[in-house]
């Protein structure tokens, strides 16, 4: 068996359930749609990913990710998002989204592409 580095074959990096009832779970996926973090492993992390914060019947804070794509979107892209988080991971400590990924998060697309509102 080769080691990840080396080997040509990047097929550890993702699938797709077609037989998934569930799918498309995440509306929005651009790329193939990975299956591979169907639950995803930053939902103890900080992550840059939407999610709502909300408080469980127990009184448990919980992250709400029903929203995210980023672990969906793309074999290579998805597979990298989640490698690049979970190499210095942080516990998430309870809090809302920071504001600084709640921005990136929720740019529309006009603000993708560079173009900005008239200011008045």
């Amino acid at each position: 068996m080769e080691p990840k580095d080396l080997t040509k074959n990047q097929g550890f990096k993702g699938f797709t359930n077609t037989d998934c009832p569930f799918l498309p779970c995440h509306p929005g996926v651009k790329r193939e749609f990975n299956c591979l973090f169907c639950y995803c492993p930053l939902i103890a992390y900080e992550c840059p990913g939407p999610y709502e914060v909300f408080t469980d019947a127990n009184g448990v804070t919980r992250k709400d990710c029903s929203a995210c794509t980023l672990p969906h979107d793309g074999y290579q892209a998805s597979w990298a998002f989640i490698q690049k988080w979970l190499a210095k991971p942080v516990v998430w400590d309870g809090h809302p989204q920071q504001e600084r990924y709640l921005r990136k998060a929720r740019r529309t697309p006009e603000q993708s592409s560079g173009s900005t509102e008239a200011e008045s």
